[in-house]
């Protein structure tokens, strides 16, 4: 089949790279602009684009799938598109495109999570399991029928981002599955059927640590927004960034935002029991371990995070 391939991020890439391994035929790739990057600004690809470009096939760059988009796509003559995190909305001309229509690989397991940060939703309600699945792309968000499934344990560690990584690796094969399945004519695409939630782009307010809650919630949230936009908290009105924190239960109790030595740890108190900071990045300066950063405080005991 002759495949156009849509995505944006680093998590998309494991999917390209297994299409163009299983010998598929990706005509282009379909990715957002260049965006600056870091302090420079500077004007880079995205990791899709860099790497599509590499492999030498055709790019179409757009924040927008607008009728000019539409007319490229058209030429590209596709029997499939395949999306991965691609970051816009795609219209109805479209999606009538390719005669087996737009494949979505999705990192959640639908019709939990609907939205563009489905993982890292997961990651703060607390789920066990997540996993991801393919499904015909439809105007509705993310609520076409399921090709594919494969589910995937949330480890106590883990992180928004290295629970990412694994699944673009293991969601690379379930959509080279599925479009062999549809190549085949075997593929069947069912219903979504459970509850409904959505997982809405995170902001950097979702990275804010409320001290009020209790220690596993505020454990789950600095997990789930790790590494984007990152945990933080402000102190004497100064934002000061976080690395994941730990669950520290058998630690003397401390007042929510309260920070205090334990032997070489770093503590700070909650609604329940105290977190051990890990790493922390004032304002202004480079990320460090809590242990020097509480070495720089004066007075570390009238040290309160707001």
């Amino acid at each position: 089949m002759r495949v156009l391939f849509a995505g944006t991020p680093a998590v998309a890439v494991p999917s390209l790279d297994a299409l163009v391994a299983a010998g598929f035929d990706v005509v282009a790739v379909l990715t957002r602009p260049d965006a600056p990057l870091g302090r420079k600004r500077v004007l880079t690809p995205s990791p899709v684009a860099a790497h599509a470009a590499e492999l030498g096939i055709e790019v179409i760059h757009a924040a927008k799938v607008d009728a000019a988009v539409t007319a490229r796509i058209e030429a590209a003559a596709p029997d499939v598109a395949a999306i991965v995190a691609y970051g816009g909305l795609i219209p109805r001309a479209a999606l009538d495109l390719p005669r087996h229509g737009w494949i979505n690989l999705h990192f959640s397991l639908l019709p939990a999570w609907r939205g563009a940060a489905p993982v890292q939703r997961a990651l703060i309600a607390g789920d066990d399991v997540t996993g991801a699945v393919t499904f015909r792309l439809e105007e509705g968000l993310d609520t076409g029928p399921v090709f594919g499934t494969l589910t995937e344990a949330v480890r106590p560690a883990d992180t928004a981002g290295e629970l990412l990584e694994r699944l673009s690796h293991s969601g690379a094969v379930l959509l080279t599955q599925t479009l062999s399945a549809v190549d085949a004519g075997k593929a069947n695409a069912v219903p979504q059927q459970g509850d409904i939630s959505l997982a809405p782009k995170l902001t950097l307010e979702d990275g804010r640590l409320d001290w009020q809650q209790p220690a596993l919630a505020i454990g789950r949230r600095s997990r789930g927004v790790t590494p984007e936009p990152g945990a933080w908290t402000t102190l004497q009105g100064q934002r000061v960034k976080l690395e994941p924190v730990l669950l520290r239960p058998g630690a003397a109790a401390l007042r929510p935002g309260q920070v205090a030595l334990d032997g070489k740890a770093v503590l700070v108190g909650t609604g329940s029991h105290p977190v051990e900071l890990t790493r922390v990045q004032p304002s202004g300066k480079k990320m460090m371990t809590a242990a020097d950063w509480a070495r720089g405080q004066a007075t570390l005991e009238s040290v309160v995070f707001e």
